[in-house]
Order: C-alpha cells, then sequence, then structure tokens
C-alpha cells in the first residue's frame, strides 16, 4: 500500500513498515531527549547530493523511494508529482526509541533487529531509491553495519542512496536535522537538536562500509557536511 494511502495513520505509529507485519514490542530502553535546538532553527540550502540523487533517476517514471526523515507531506508531494511511489520512516525517532540517544547503548542484538525490522523490513530489491539523510552519523559501529546490509539487501541493482556526514572530527556531538524537499536540488532544513555521534566519518571509511555496493561518491558543503551519494 502506498504512503500517501496511508498518510493519516503514520503520526499514529513511530515508524511506517507498509509491506510485513510490525515486530513484536520490546520494553523501552528509556528515552534521552536530545539538547534543543536553536531558536533560528530553519533554512533553506542547496544540495549538490541531492541534484545527483534525482539526475540518476531523471527520465524514469513509477520508481520506489524510501524517505527515512519521517513523513511530510512536502516530502509526498514533490516525490509523487515525479511518478513515483513512496515509502516512509522516521529513523532518528526510532533509534530513539529502541537504543535512548547515546550510540553505546546501540550493541544489543535483539534490539538491533527489532530496529531493522520497523524500518527496513521489505522484500528483497524493493526499491529505486533511499533518502537516508543524517541518521546514519548517529549510529554504532554495529548498528550501522547491519543497517547497510539490510538496505544492501532491499535496494535493487542501479539504484541509489543519499546520506550525509559531518565533516568534523574534533565534535562529539553534531546538530540532528530534518529535511523537506524545495525541488530537485533544494531542501528546507530544520535543526531538531544536537546528538551524539556514533564515530567519525571519512572519505575512506565511508568507502569501506558501503564495500558490497558499486561506487561511492562525495560531495562538499559549506555547512561542514559530507554529502554522499551511493550506487547499488
Amino acid at each position: 500500500m502506498l504512503l500517501q494511502e496511508k498518510f493519516r495513520s503514520i503520526f499514529n505509529r513511530g515508524s511506517e513498515t507498509p509491506v510485513p507485519a510490525r515486530a513484536p514490542s520490546l520494553p523501552s530502553p528509556g528515552l534521552s531527549f536530545l539538547k534543543p535546538a536553536r531558536k533560528d532553527a530553519t533554512s533553506t540550502r542547496q544540495s549538490r547530493g541531492l541534484e545527483q540523487f534525482f539526475f540518476n533517476l531523471h527520465g524514469q517514471v513509477g520508481l520506489s523511494i524510501l524517505d527515512l526523515a519521517g513523513a511530510s507531506q512536502q516530502n509526498i508531494d514533490f516525490l509523487t508529482s515525479l511518478g513515483h511511489k513512496i515509502y516512509s520512516a522516521n529513523v532518528l525517532h526510532s533509534m530513539q526509541e529502541c537504543f535512548g540517544s547515546d550510540p553505546s547503548g546501540q550493541t544489543n542484538p535483539g534490539r538491533i533487529e527489532y530496529f531493522l525490522r520497523s524500518n527496513f523490513d521489505y522484500p528483497p530489491a524493493t526499491f529505486d531509491g533511499v533518502l537516508m539523510w543524517d541518521s546514519m552519523q548517529f549510529m554504532s559501529q554495529a548498528l550501522l553495519n547491519a543497517t547497510v546490509e539490510r538496505l544492501a539487501d532491499i535496494m535493487r541493482p542501479q539504484s541509489y542512496l543519499l546520506a550525509f556526514f559531518t565533516v568534523n572530527d574534533k565534535v562529539q556531538e553534531v546538530a540532528s536535522y530534518s529535511f523537506r524537499i524545495q525541488d530537485n536540488k533544494t531542501l528546507l532544513v530544520t535543526e531538531l537538536g544536537m546528538r551524539s555521534t556514533g564515530h567519525v566519518f571519512n572519505n575512506r571509511s565511508l568507502e569501506k562500509l558501503f564495500g558490497k555496493f558499486e561506487s561511492v561518491k562525495f560531495f562538499l558543503t559549506r555547512e561542514n557536511l559530507r554529502e554522499v551519494i551511493v550506487r547499488r
């Protein structure tokens, strides 16, 4: 079932997994809330990574896109206007629900599997594109490896993934954001608050992380972000 047919129900659920049944519930580990965002936390910015993502999909219709920033009517409208099907999950909310905000809590195998089933429980080769946004930089190595392994399974060959990572290797906390698509190269970005990073990322570590994928391409921004396009 497509997201636009289920949009109203999404906000009553922690995440959307339209194909299979949800995993059985686990007791909450206790939520540790983000540090508050700045008052001027919303801005518009150009994104080379987003532009490249849509360039790779240009001329195709009826593709299946997984948006992991949570259900957004703006993103739904934009992607469906291009003729694509959109599915959604709120990965940051799910991480908070499953692990709290401390990456060191993301090592329990049972909770990792519950997280994967809550957000990525789709048949193999379901998606032509995945908008991962900035959520991967808040994952521990164990959770990150498991997530990439699952993504490799549910993405089709020659499909694309977009992800953002901080380039600052001197900090232990970075801002977390929500992303709304204005057009094929412009984002409305809202800061949600500061969150602990899982570990430091650089080009080499990201190439190793996506070693099972065909290619990894990087774009650096003025906002100290590394925008990454990965080809399955």
